[in-house]
């Protein structure tokens, strides 16, 4: 064969090959994904997603337990997490420097990567219990999930508006519902993508009664929280779950620090946004990890190697965005 022609084929085979194949420059043998607390969605998802991380880019992914968002919109900030999960109210308080964890700081090197999923309000209590209504909750002991996440953040915000003076206690998921369990708190109230593991297993376990938001309960939560919207969680998500209810929610998006190479950036987002049908076998909540719901987002800039994914499949994201 002739040189020229090896040459051409050699050619034509770096072609052929993936992106991640031809282009890892700058790309680390190892990454974190900042994910949330055993029993939440962060968690689950971020395991299944790590592993296909692994599988298809050939790098050492790794998800560890935090609080939530309110800390993993920080840890990606200073580069402790190359990866992590964020709701789009507390991703938007750290950019603008109001992060409880480093207030007056503008988290101004996290960049969004793709759409996750909407993380409803959820509130449970035992069905023995005498709470039927949010106003009930008022006086009582509530767990809120741990300090740092999307829980706690919104739903201690509610509660102090409310003037409920219910005692809260911070805990991973998992654990909360052991507590609710046992009778230590008398309710139980989360935030985190459907269906959460720690209702499941605690219906399953128990007899437990669903609180539904009431019209004044949805407007003063979006009150407090303007970045909510009206959610419904379907009927027979849990078990004893016989009705539809009604609550909010907040978008979650996958974050990462603007230094992460743009071809990294790029196969990452394009995994996750090319199959959907894998991503719902890791969980539920990820049927909506769809690209035509990038622009959920309207507050966090794009990663560059994001953006060129989504633009060359027919998505244009906003200049104010980029």
């Amino acid at each position: 064969m002739k040189r020229s022609t090896l040459a051409a084929a050699a050619l034509c085979a770096l072609i052929a090959l993936p992106a991640a194949a031809q282009d890892r420059e700058g790309w680390p043998d190892a990454i974190t994904i900042g994910t949330g607390s055993q029993g939440g969605t962060y968690f689950g998802y971020g395991s299944g997603f790590g592993a296909m991380i692994s599988e298809a880019l050939g790098i050492n992914a790794g998800v560890e337990i935090t609080g939530g968002p309110v800390q993993n919109v920080t840890l990606v900030e200073t580069g402790e997490h190359q990866l992590a999960f964020v709701t789009l109210g507390p991703a938007d308080e750290a950019r603008k420097g109001q992060s409880p964890l480093m207030p007056g700081v503008e988290h101004v090197n996290v960049r969004a990567l793709f759409p996750m999923y909407q993380t409803p309000l959820q509130a449970a209590v035992l069905a023995s219990s005498d709470i039927q209504s949010f106003d009930d909750l008022a006086g009582k002991r509530i767990g809120v999930g741990p300090k740092g996440g999307t829980s706690a953040t919104y739903w201690t915000r509610y509660f102090e508006e409310t003037g409920a003076g219910a005692s809260l206690s911070y805990a991973g998921g998992s654990d909360t519902a052991g507590q609710l369990k046992d009778g230590l708190i008398d309710a139980f109230v989360y935030a985190a993508g459907l269906p959460t593991g720690a209702y499941s297993q605690l219906a399953v376990e128990n007899d437990v009664r669903f609180l539904s938001m009431d019209d004044a309960t949805l407007a003063k939560m979006i009150e407090v929280v303007p970045a909510m919207a009206p959610f419904t969680i379907p009927a027979n998500t849990y078990e004893d779950q016989p009705e539809d209810l009604q609550s909010v929610s907040l978008w979650n998006f996958a974050i990462a620090n603007a230094d992460m190479p743009d071809s990294l950036a790029y196969e990452i987002t394009k995994l996750a946004m090319t199959n959907n049908e894998r991503m719902t076998t890791i969980h539920a909540a990820a049927k909506e990890t769809l690209p035509e719901n990038v622009l959920k987002n309207a507050v966090l800039p794009f990663h560059p190697g994001a953006v060129q994914w989504f633009e060359e499949n027919g998505y244009t994201i906003p200049d104010n965005l980029k």
